[in-house]
């Protein structure tokens, strides 16, 4: 027996990949265009706006587009700018994060309409991302304290991200297209 799909499910599929590569390139194009490198330390990190467009495509789309959209933008973005061995760490860590903003800011049904839970969301997803990356650097340099020195870099570049995407979502969420 012959399998049948109707045209309304490749329609939604057609806009469910159009979507999440729409979402990979802001975040991709976010980090690469908007960043500036922290002087720190020789591994201190970079402070870039792809954080606050994950969290914003976390909190619009939920956890699996939120997760796509960081893992492979934010890994893209390490692939094409000369943070190449970085690629795999990112990947790993910005598909977790977007992954929990989005499956806590769309719990209980609230699909990203909730100030406080989109505001914990962010918060909450901070410290997996900060391990991972730490766990990485740690394993790249062979050493277990330098990775300390990235962890400021990591929380103002966090923190800037939540700053930036909460009105930026609540006011994207009064829009009839994002309700």
């Amino acid at each position: 027996m012959q399998k049948t799909v109707s045209y309304s499910t490749n329609k939604t599929r057609t806009f469910d990949l159009i979507l999440k590569s729409m979402c990979i390139a802001l975040v991709f194009v976010a980090t690469l265009l908007l960043n500036i490198k922290l002087p720190i330390t020789a591994n201190g990190g970079l402070v870039h706006l792809g954080t606050a467009m994950l969290f914003i495509v976390s909190i619009l789309f939920g956890p699996k587009t939120g997760a796509i959209a960081g893992a492979f933008g934010m890994g893209l973005f390490d692939l094409v700018s000369g943070w190449t061995l970085w690629a795999p760490i990112s990947f790993v860590s910005r598909g977790l994060q977007g992954y929990i903003v989005g499956k806590i800011a769309w719990s209980n049904g609230h699909n990203g309409n909730s100030i406080a839970f989109n505001l914990l969301a962010t918060i909450v997803s901070m410290p997996p991302m900060i391990a991972v990356y730490y766990i990485g650097e740690g394993i790249l340099y062979g050493n277990w304290i330098a990775p300390a020195a990235s962890i400021p870099g990591d929380l103002v570049q966090n923190i800037l991200g939540l700053i930036i995407c909460i009105p930026v979502c609540a006011f994207l969420k009064k829009i009839p297209a994002f309700k």
